[in-house]
């Protein structure tokens, strides 16, 4: 039933439809289920591009051992700021569903902080936002930490971690890295293949793509902070 929860068969279809390129809300209809269904089932289970409708069967399982569900007949309170909260919740798993190229539990991190008015959280904080085992938090904020997404602080006695208004930016910067190492390492295959084969000539290519893209990105990182700096947008010493 629409209102019902998720078959393994429901998963396999959706695994099916992302496979052949079809949009949400068309797997969504096929299955007679709202697309925000389809949505926050995908989002949690490893995005467009890593969803397997086995293991979704298998965390689904998990999660219903783990924690009971919540009265289907509790209908969404707006919180203190007049938001829905169902409909704060769909915009952070439509988030994670973007967020492209980012763990699942990393991008779950950055969507909480992303959309929190204090642009801060506690492990605990966290670990009750998203239901899950505070293991698991600090390995998402882990791999954002590591390019440079997150701030980690102390607050007394509890770590809090924080993303700032030049995320982006910053975001931005890894990415200009990435192309220029990508780049390098390609380049470096010409001198191992030999520049005049075949497949020299096609790392020569592929060289120079990231070394233009890269350029590109860069020129594209000054132009924000020449705009922004001057209005404080922007951390320039990043």
């Amino acid at each position: 039933m629409p209102g019902g929860h998720l078959t393994y068969e429901d998963r396999r279809k959706i695994a099916e439809g992302l496979a052949e390129g079809l949009t949400y809300a068309e797997i969504a209809r096929r299955l007679g289920r709202p697309r925000s269904t389809v949505g926050r089932e995908i989002a949690r289970n490893g995005g467009p591009h890593g969803y397997r409708a086995t293991r979704a069967q298998q965390a689904a399982g998990w999660r219903a051992r783990r924690r009971p569900s919540p009265p289907l007949s509790t209908p969404a309170t707006a919180d203190g700021d007049g938001r829905d909260p169902q409909a704060v919740r769909e915009l952070e798993e439509k988030l994670v569903a973007t967020f492209g190229g980012i763990p699942t539990m990393a991008a779950r991190v950055m969507a909480c902080l992303f959309t929190s008015d204090t642009g801060n959280m506690t492990v605990a904080d966290l670990t009750e936002r998203l239901r899950v085992s505070p293991a698991s938090i600090s390995k998402g904020v882990g791999w954002l930490e590591q390019v440079g997404l997150v701030r980690r602080e102390r607050d007394n006695r509890r770590e809090r971690y924080s993303i700032d208004v030049d995320v982006w930016y910053r975001a931005w910067l890894v990415g200009v890295r990435g192309m220029m190492l990508w780049a390098d390492t390609v380049r470096e295959g010409v001198d191992v293949l030999g520049a005049h084969t075949p497949a020299g000539t096609r790392l020569q290519t592929a060289s120079r793509f990231f070394e233009l893209i890269s350029s590109d990105m860069a020129q594209a990182a000054e132009h924000y902070r020449r705009t922004f700096a001057s209005s404080g947008d922007v951390n320039t010493d990043t």
